[in-house]
């Protein structure tokens, strides 16, 4: 049964929050003229047409169209239902609540969703892991290698760190016995399957990391091989979950859930290669750290970072694949958005725990602080590596390559810099490096010209270039997708008015004839309107309008006609115009029914003459409408 919430208490949250405040924890969000714009964080865009009104307490994307207020973006970007979505507001907002309607959410379960049941079965199964770990004799030893690698009690509960013992049907059993069936746990990827169709345990004799989504919920695992010394090493050393409908590794980020908060607040991701270097920072105090899945970081996942901010700091392991991986890292980067990079390198090839381990926290902190070099100064060590500069071929190709490289330098300041370094180094004139720059920078306009002018111009795309509007028009952008004609905006001015004036209200209301709107979807808001200021009374807002109304389609719709640039005042005769247009088109539409029903009986009695006549009719009729 449905968890209900008084509206009372849906009232007092929803005026008590900020939506900005909430909102911000997603996206990052940059001030442009009345509002607020960012990148939409249910679409992917090169442009941020994702726009928050915090006077109206609403959002809009200019390009998918979603819109809707607090409530309708965390249903949206964590897939909530309107009673959590609720909850989840007031516990964001510090808002106390019922603490009935807390236990209400604990009890409620989406019984017929199979996700659901998918996601209950993995939040079910690391309890079982984190169980045998902590209050097993089993699960001792690998309690004890967790602790004397550092980690502490409130920090394995925190990762909700857990261990899989050598049984091969412990977790089957376990979960059997509170009555999933086999169809759906064959479905989880927590099992194997043997020839004779039974299950096995696909994590063994393993320390369980919880992979979790954007909302914090379990959907898989990478287990940690663990042997004593008698023991002999089997298998790979992590092994994850397989892609499942739950889970791809592509578009999850290793403690981005609870990163994502301080990534917003310190405008700053710090990325690692794996979950125990992410679970030593955080031990450290360093929260804004992420992982990849034991894969070079994804387009997928770059999208994820972009959306809460635009300063990546690269902290991979010090060896040589680590270096390797920056250098991907920096490069997919660099090419997909504009973020500002650093990289913190670890010496003497130590990963980040390990580097934690021998030189403290508080060397950790500082490296991460003050040891940074920028993407140049990186690629400066990275492409010496292996060189011999006791050799004058190799010297001059190393020279070539960085000069190339400081092709994509912008600030003068700054290759100013490494041209000194390079000058110091080499023993070379500046001006012999800024005349080699120079060529290398005219052969490089010379080669972009070219291949402008044979490219296939239309085919040609430039890169968009992102920018913040000052005020995005609404009805300009929606008349890219679908034109809007006088008729239908005068209808979406209309309802923005009456939404804001209780005199353009009962201007309406006091027509001689009943009034109607043309077009079934503006009509349908003005009855759910008069219905929702029959039932709150003086007490209506736009945002608990938008609550009231339960489709989709209409919500998105009422969000674009509230987010309109009208003016603060209004005249009486303002709405009469609005009236006149809409009504004329409505006559219009009666005029044409009823032809199109006499033309349907002349059709039958075959009245050539009367079906002559009344095709023109509905010719002459179907021109008018068109042009209003």
């Amino acid at each position: 049964m449905a968890m209900r919430i008084p509206e009372e208490t849906v009232n007092q949250i929803r005026q008590g929050t900020n939506i900005v405040d909430v909102v911000s924890q997603y996206v990052q969000l940059k001030k442009s003229g009345k509002n607020l714009f960012g990148f939409c964080p249910f679409h992917e865009e090169r442009t941020p047409s994702f726009s928050v009104a915090e006077e109206k307490q609403i959002f809009h994307c200019f390009s998918c169209g979603r819109g809707g207020n607090v409530f309708t973006f965390l249903m949206e970007v964590d897939g909530l239902s309107f009673p959590e979505a609720v909850i989840k507001t007031a516990e964001m907002s510090h808002i106390q609540i019922d603490n009935a309607l807390l236990e209400n959410r604990g009890q409620q379960q989406e019984t017929d969703s199979k996700r659901d049941k998918l996601i209950q079965a993995h939040e079910e199964s690391a309890d079982l892991f984190q169980h045998v770990l902590l209050n097993t004799k089993i699960g001792e030893s690998a309690y004890q290698y967790l602790l004397d690698r550092g980690l502490t009690k409130e920090l394995i509960e925190t990762f909700k760190i857990g261990f899989a013992p050598h049984e091969r049907n412990m977790l089957h059993n376990y979960l059997v016995g509170k009555e999933y069936e086999e169809d759906l746990l064959s479905e989880t990827g927590l099992f194997v399957q043997r020839d004779n169709g039974d299950l096995l345990d696909r994590f063994y004799n393993r320390i369980m990391f919880p992979i979790r989504n954007q909302q914090g919920k379990t959907i898989a695992f990478s287990g940690r091989i663990f042997q004593s010394e008698a023991e002999e090493h089997s298998g790979p050393k992590y092994l994850n979950s397989p892609e499942t409908y739950l889970f791809n590794k592509r578009n999850v980020l290793f403690n981005f859930d609870m990163a994502r908060a301080t990534i917003r607040r310190d405008k700053e991701v710090i990325l690692f290669e794996g979950f125990m270097d992410v679970i030593a920072a955080w031990n450290s105090g360093v929260k804004n750290g992420v992982a990849s899945m034991g894969t070079s970081l994804t387009n997928e996942q770059i999208h994820m970072l972009d959306r809460v901010t635009d300063r990546v700091l690269i902290a991979y392991d010090g060896d040589n694949a680590g270096i390797e991986a920056t250098k991907r890292a920096v490069d997919l980067l660099s090419a997909e958005t504009p973020f500002d990079i650093e990289v913190a390198s670890f010496p003497e090839g130590l990963d980040p725990d390990e580097f934690i381990k021998k030189y403290g926290t508080t060397a950790f902190t500082e490296l991460l602080s003050h040891g940074r070099d920028t993407v140049f100064a990186f690629k400066m060590r990275y492409y010496r590596k292996g060189l011999n500069f006791q050799n004058e071929n190799e010297r001059l190709s190393y020279l070539d390559t960085i000069l190339n490289e400081m092709l994509s330098i912008t600030s003068v300041i700054e290759r100013e810099l490494y041209f000194k370094q390079l000058s110091s180094e080499f023993d070379i004139s500046l001006d012999s490096l800024n005349q080699q720059f120079q060529l290398l920078f005219e052969g490089k306009k010379a080669q972009r010209i070219k291949e402008k002018n044979t490219t296939n111009y239309g085919n040609y795309e430039p890169e968009p270039e992102v920018y913040y509007p000052e005020e995005m028009p609404p009805i300009e952008v929606q008349t890219q997708k679908r034109k809007i004609d006088l008729v239908e905006q005068t209808e979406r001015f209309l309802l923005n008015r009456l939404f804001h004036f209780e005199e353009a209200w009962i201007q309406v209301q006091s027509q001689q004839a009943e009034f109607y709107f043309a077009h079934e979807e503006y009509q349908t808001l003005f009855i759910l309107f008069e219905n929702f200021k029959e039932s709150v009374g003086d007490q209506d807002s736009i945002d608990a309008f938008i609550d009231f109304v339960k489709e989709p389609q209409l919500k998105n719709l009422l969000v674009e006609i509230e987010m309109l640039s009208l003016s603060d005042e209004i005249a009486s005769q303002e709405i009469d115009d609005y009236i006149d247009v809409i009504a004329r088109k409505s006559v219009l539409h009666e005029r044409l029914k009823e032809k199109q029903t006499e033309l349907r009986e002349a059709s039958r009695i075959g009245n050539k003459d009367e079906i002559r006549n009344l095709t023109l009719d509905i010719v002459d009729i179907s021109r008018q409408l068109k042009n209003k």
